[in-house]
């Protein structure tokens, strides 16, 4: 593996901190990676196919990403590969997942999560791959599958409470998206079908697609894809109390991927015209330092 020059920042404490941002681009099923102002940007994985969702274990060396594939065709899958994009491995085969969108990493506990578009699944597995568990399921069959109302696409958990937390996007603009939590593991004599433990935490948004949990400051951010005034929009709420979400981060065109860099007060966000834009946490300071860049997707951030 090579070793990845990163840029460095000063968070408010003076603490020097460097990182890198990983981008999925779906226009053209690469995957790049680049310091987090843009510059030393490099294409270092090509021939994905649609890929969307994306994380980094940092400790292992390792980048995972999912691949769409053709969602009619029932035929996504999950890839692992070096920071570097080397020693490149299908984990997930076609076959066992529809259509997998956003993921999530819970090293600790050595589990990947992602959502299940088409699937209508919220799932999980080890970090090579095996034991492939449904945790949530919201539909069956093609028929269902036609309900944009029953799509998981983006997923985050918190580790303190053991929680997931998901979103079903609904149609499109429709008004319709809502955003679940639910216990990680199953209640005892349920199933992913009828489990008594999901609760709807914000209901009749545009159109929510990816999520982050600040775990430390116990707020929940997510993008949402739909039309103004509320959708093109980042938006962010206190997971431990009832408040209205906050819009944070406006003119997005459909936004789609955040990742959070809590310690450097700063959020990185792509949308599918191709931009990539870093703000505050708090939505100040934005800029758009990519654009025109394809139809990008996931992206992650990480200190390495």
């Amino acid at each position: 593996m090579t070793t990845i020059e990163a840029t460095k920042s000063k968070t408010s404490s003076g603490t020097t901190r460097s990182g890198r941002l990983f981008v999925l681009e779906l226009s053209g099923d690469r995957i790049h990676s680049m310091n987090p102002d843009g510059s030393d940007r490099k294409i270092i994985v090509k021939d994905g196919r649609l890929p969307d969702g994306i994380v980094v274990d940092v400790e292992a060396g390792h980048i995972y990403w999912t691949n769409m594939g053709v969602p009619p065709l029932n035929d996504g899958s999950i890839e692992r590969a070096d920071l570097d994009g080397g020693n490149r491995k299908v984990i997930v085969p076609q076959g066992v997942i529809h259509t997998p969108k956003q993921m999530h990493l819970d090293k600790e506990n050595g589990k990947l999560y992602w959502c299940d578009r088409e699937g209508m699944r919220v799932m999980r597995a080890n970090l090579d791959g095996s034991q492939v568990e449904t945790l949530v399921q919201t539909g069956h069959g093609d028929n269902d599958a036609r309900d944009q109302n029953l799509w998981c696409v983006g997923i985050t958990i918190d580790p303190k409470f053991k929680k997931i937390y998901w979103t079903q996007k609904g149609p499109d603009n429709g008004e319709q998206g809502r955003i679940f939590r639910a216990n990680i593991e199953i209640p005892k004599g349920e199933t992913p079908t009828n489990r008594s433990d999901i609760e709807v935490l914000f209901d009749r948004l545009p159109e929510p697609i990816d999520l982050e949990l600040d775990v430390a400051n116990r707020v929940l951010y997510w993008t949402d894809r739909g039309d103004p005034p509320r959708g093109n929009t980042v938006n962010r709420a206190p997971v431990d109390t009832k408040a209205d979400p906050e819009i944070v981060v406006t003119h997005l065109m459909e936004g789609i991927g955040i990742a959070l860099d809590v310690p450097g007060n700063r959020m990185f966000v792509t949308d599918f015209a191709g931009s990539v834009y870093s703000a505050d946490l708090d939505g100040k300071n934005v800029r758009n330092f990519l654009y025109a860049q394809g139809n990008l997707t996931g992206i992650a951030y990480a200190e390495v």
